[in-house]
């Protein structure tokens, strides 16, 4: 499948969607960088994408970037109150109190 998605990428088709699901199949891979790229570019092309801005937090937090992951996920959670996602809301404040307390 990521062959896939990659295929479509290469060939112009770039989408928030299309980055997300690389960038979900990529951080369940171990592929943390690259799960990280693709999911930057999600919320770039989709500033509201709260499931997005969720695993991009993750993804940092899981690489060890506790500061831009705490960035992120603050911007996570602003997006998904907004939009009145309050399932990834809880998530995202789960995943921010684990980047302050890795930070201490």
């Amino acid at each position: 499948m990521q062959q896939k998605f990659q295929a479509m990428l290469d060939a112009g088709h770039d989408g928030a969607l299309l980055r997300f699901s690389l960038g979900e199949l990529c951080f369940k891979a171990g592929d943390l960088d690259a799960a990280v790229t693709h999911l930057a570019e999600a919320v770039r092309q989709d500033s509201q994408y709260s499931a997005a801005w969720k695993l991009y937090g993750r993804a940092l937090l899981d690489q060890g970037q506790f500061q831009d992951a705490l960035e992120t996920l603050e911007r996570g959670i602003e997006v998904a109150n907004a939009r009145g996602d309050n399932q990834a809301a809880r998530e995202m404040q789960v995943f921010r109190k684990r980047a302050v307390k890795a930070q201490r």
